[in-house]
């Protein structure tokens, strides 16, 4: 007894061990380690958005109407980044801003990833009509592109925010499904799963608690990557008007806003593409310091 617990114990040692070399790898990428730190940053603030904008981001003053940006020493700082052609704080509207599209991408990422995994575990172990049917589905939506499809459903669907998650996850799982479902046909050929199928394991068991647990890896890190992909496509339909409705804050609408005075009121489209640039490449960025850093094949 005492030496299966010392086994138990030593693996349990080197589990720890092995991710806390993982974390130091990561942390030793600077690059990667700033990202993800910035992404928080992000976070935190589409979080504690009511407690960081300096003003009510739909409060409207046509007297700030297209003020610059500018920072006076008699107190009036709210408006360092300009206003808007209404007289909206640019700044209070970014800071919201950043709770439509991380909602969104991180939604839309979960829904997606959650089908393509059913789908693509379906597909890789039961093989036959199922994986015939799935992998034909699948191809048919590849032949679209993304865009066009999404804005396709949100025409027929009309704007909103559950429209949006909808439109953007009816495409986006096939992703994650492709992947499971490489994974999955490598996995059903291993010896632990021979092993589960010969003591009359069924088909749901072997899946979700046997290949599963085994292929994740790739998945997340993966869907980590699409979230900026899902932002992007987020603020390009609301830049169309498709997206989250007016007075409610979105980047892409605010640089729909802005192109009318692009020439002479650079600041209003200009900051809230800067942020979306900033954002995509930091989640990017970050995720392939995360992969570089867990993944045994980049390290071996």
């Amino acid at each position: 007894m005492t030496d299966i617990i010392t086994d138990t114990s030593a693996v349990t040692s080197r589990k720890e061990s092995r991710f806390a070399q993982n974390i130091k790898i990561f942390m030793q990428n600077r690059l990667a380690f700033s990202c993800i730190i910035l992404v928080l940053l992000f976070v935190l603030a589409a979080i504690f958005a009511p407690l960081i904008a300096p003003h009510d981001p739909n409060e409207t003053d046509l007297f700030r109407r297209l003020q610059p940006p500018a920072w006076y020493p008699d107190g009036d700082w709210a408006y360092l980044l300009g206003c808007d052609a209404l007289g909206r704080d640019i700044l209070s509207r970014l800071i919201y801003g950043s709770r439509i599209s991380i909602f969104i991408g991180t939604a839309v990422i979960l829904v997606a990833t959650a089908i393509g995994l059913i789908a693509g575990l379906a597909a890789g172990y039961l093989r036959g009509w199922t994986d015939v049917i799935i992998s034909r589905l699948v191809d048919i939506l590849l032949g679209f592109p993304y865009l066009i499809f999404a804005i396709g459903l949100m025409a027929m669907m009309g704007p909103g925010l559950i429209n949006i998650i909808m439109a953007l996850a009816y495409k986006e799982w096939v992703i994650p499904c492709r992947i499971v479902r490489g994974e999955t046909l490598a996995a059903r050929e291993q010896e632990y799963v021979e092993a589960a199928r010969a003591l009359g394991a069924s088909p749901a068991h072997i899946m979700f608690r046997e290949i599963l647990p085994n292929i994740l890896s790739p998945v997340i890190v993966v869907s980590t990557i699409r979230v900026a992909h899902v932002i992007i496509l987020e603020a390009s339909l609301s830049f169309l008007g498709l997206g989250v409705q007016p007075p409610t804050a979105s980047w892409g609408a605010m640089v729909a806003d802005g192109r009318a005075f692009i020439l002479e009121s650079w600041w209003v489209s200009t900051f809230p593409g800067l942020t979306i640039l900033v954002l995509v490449l930091a989640i990017n960025v970050a995720s392939q310091g995360l992969r570089d850093a867990f993944d045994p094949r980049f390290h071996e």
